[in-house]
């Protein structure tokens, strides 16, 4: 078969099928090019989700007259000199309208800063017609018609348009949050508008206004370097968590990028501290020197490779767990708004005038601790306000000694115990509010914290293999494995080299008891090759370590003395993530004494 030269426009239709998926894709080229053309106000009209109607406006610096002309022509481009070593700007290959413009059809005005007059050029499936003066403002309208209609088996791939319009409000949110300076507004077919003032250096504000109110109140600041490599932003406390991984954000020189590693080390950095299933929130921005990241990975450019992947892994982790270890221990302030919303539902209800025929069939005993009134049927809680087991009602000594040893409201950030509900609830005054404390979750978690500790602090103890395991890999995952023995030799895993292409277990952990060594070793194997990094066998270490403290922690049901209660809420206070459960769900609710004024009506 003889070969040939495709034309032009077939070329760009070529192209574009890997630069324009969707109308989401052309909007985020759009909106790109009017950022790096400078704009402070970029304004998105759509209809039919982008596919009838796509809009850019822009005040950016425009373009001249020439430069229209060529900007339609595939690989030409103001943003890129003779190197793809030192790219800073959002766009640079040169390939986004012309690539439009063979689908779709295509129209540009423009109009540069001091002109006389606008200029505009039409391109319909591959067509360009020529260059035409025209009124315009200064900047860019870049209007996108009909996409897909020169390749209309597309169309046939396209979503509904209004999951179409969510694709495009994603983009628009993903680039608010990266220029909190730019003011966008993004409006649809259905006459709904979304709008995002610019913030100006305020990038908290900015996140607020795309990820909620909430997200400024449950955020902790993330700033740390590690070799010339830096990582700003916020990250979610635990508990404030979602059911997917929609709100997690990460910018790499102001680029936003949905980079697997980078998504993975997020989610790695909240292990242990988030519910299966649930994701954390967060908005990460990495810089570091243009040479050290290729960003010319996927004609789409939402995927990066970073030099040194094992570092960028290691900073996000590192950073995220830092600041947890500071101040993520805090209840998420959605907790307390859930907790408003219950007791709304259960509004007021009239009650029948009380007779003795609806009156409690049995009687309500009503006890002190600490010298305040608990109401316990048919128990008395007085036998847990001292050391000594007790039964009965306290005597009118005893209550009075309670009552002067009652302390005024404290000021530990945990409180102090006032009374156990249920067996299983602790509820603690602080100077400001309430908290409820879970007894279980949180002496599972200190547990497992003590637990953990020691785990760390000492070599594993290691049960030697009557008959070694051989596991038979490549080369190169021998070579990897080998490097880190001793690492493993630290967990209790020993291992050598048996021969070129295979691997001899000689001991495994004895806290592992029968274990598949085979396939422990391969998964290691694996994440060696790709991340260069050997914490798997520490993570099931660590989740044997959580089973064992949750189960040897103080159960549901149990009643604990005073004493006990608050050396739990100090313990917590102490402790790095006792915030959150080994499980990942939170191990206290704070209520703040004017959110229960707001439902009594008080304030």
């Amino acid at each position: 078969m003889a070969i040939k030269q495709l034309s032009e426009t077939l070329i760009n239709q070529i192209a574009a099928g890997e630069v324009i998926e969707r109308p989401a894709s052309a909007a985020k080229e759009l909106i790109e090019n009017a950022l790096d053309a400078g704009a402070t106000r970029i304004e998105i009209a759509t209809a039919g989700g982008g596919k009838t109607l796509l809009r850019v406006t822009d005040n950016g610096s425009g373009m001249t007259p020439n430069d229209l002309e060529l900007a339609v022509r595939r690989h030409c481009t103001s943003k890129l000199d003779d190197s793809l070593f030192d790219i800073r700007t959002l766009g640079f290959r040169g390939e986004a309208l012309p690539s439009i413009g063979s689908v779709a059809r295509l129209s540009i005005t423009t109009r540069t800063v001091g002109a006389t007059e606008g200029a505009v050029i039409a391109v319909t499936g591959g067509k360009t017609d020529p260059v035409r003066p025209s009124p315009a403002n200064t900047g860019t309208v870049v209007e996108v018609r009909d996409l897909f209609f020169a390749t209309p088996a597309r169309l046939k791939f396209m979503k509904s348009e209004k999951a179409e319009a969510a694709a495009i409000s994603e983009i628009v949110r993903r680039m608010a949050i990266a220029f909190p300076a730019v003011r966008f507004v993004l409006s649809g077919s259905d006459r709904s508008t979304l709008e995002f003032p610019a913030t100006g250096d305020d990038r908290l504000a900015r996140m607020a206004q795309v990820l909620g109110k909430d997200f400024r109140d449950n955020a902790i600041e993330i700033d740390a370097t590690r070799e010339d490599v830096g990582l700003t932003g916020f990250a979610g406390v635990p508990t404030y968590n979602r059911g997917n991984s929609l709100q997690q954000y990460v910018f790499v020189n102001g680029r936003p990028v949905q980079d697997k590693l980078l998504l993975s080390a997020i989610r790695a950095a909240y292990s242990e501290t988030i519910p299966s299933g649930r994701y954390p929130v967060a908005v990460l921005s990495i810089a570091l020197d243009p040479a050290l990241v290729d960003v010319n990975v996927h004609p789409a450019k939402s995927d990066v490779r970073f030099r040194d992947p094992g570092l960028i892994r290691g900073l996000i982790i590192g950073a995220i767990r830092e600041a947890l270890t500071r101040e993520g221990d805090r209840a998420a302030t959605t907790g307390a708004s859930g907790l408003m919303r219950a007791f709304r539902a259960e509004s007021y209800r009239p009650q029948a005038p009380w007779t003795p025929e609806t009156s409690p069939s049995r009687p309500m005993q009503f006890e002190t601790v600490n010298g305040r009134f608990s109401e316990q049927p048919q128990a008395s809680f007085a036998a847990f306000a001292a050391p000594s087991a007790r039964t009965g009602a306290p005597s009118e000594r005893e209550a009075a000694v309670a009552q002067q040893e009652t302390p005024a409201p404290p000021s530990f950030p945990l409180g102090a115990v006032r009374a156990q509900l249920h067996e299983n609830y602790i509820v603690a005054q602080t100077n400001d509010g309430l908290v409820i404390v879970d007894q279980h979750a949180a002496h599972e978690r200190l547990v497992f914290e003590v637990m953990r500790t020691a785990l760390h602090s000492r070599p594993v103890a290691a049960q030697a293999l009557l008959i070694p395991e051989i596991v038979d890999l490549a080369e190169d995952d021998c070579d990897r494995l080998m490097a880190h023995a001793a690492e493993f030799a630290r967990l209790g895993l020993a291992i050598e080299r048996f021969g070129p292409g295979a691997i001899a277990v000689r001991e495994t952990p004895a806290m592992l008891g029968e274990m598949d060594a085979v396939g422990l070793v391969r998964q290691l194997a694996d994440e060696l090759a790709e991340w260069d990094t050997a914490n798997g066998l520490t993570s099931r270490l660590e989740y044997l370590a959580a089973t064992m403290a949750c189960h040897g922690s103080v159960r549901s049901g149990r009643r604990m003395r005073t004493e006990e209660m608050n050396a739990l809420l100090r313990q917590m206070e102490a402790t790095p993530g006792s915030g959150q459960c080994n499980h990942g769900r939170p191990t206290y609710i704070e209520l703040k004494l004017s959110d229960i004024e707001r439902l009594f009506g008080r304030s």
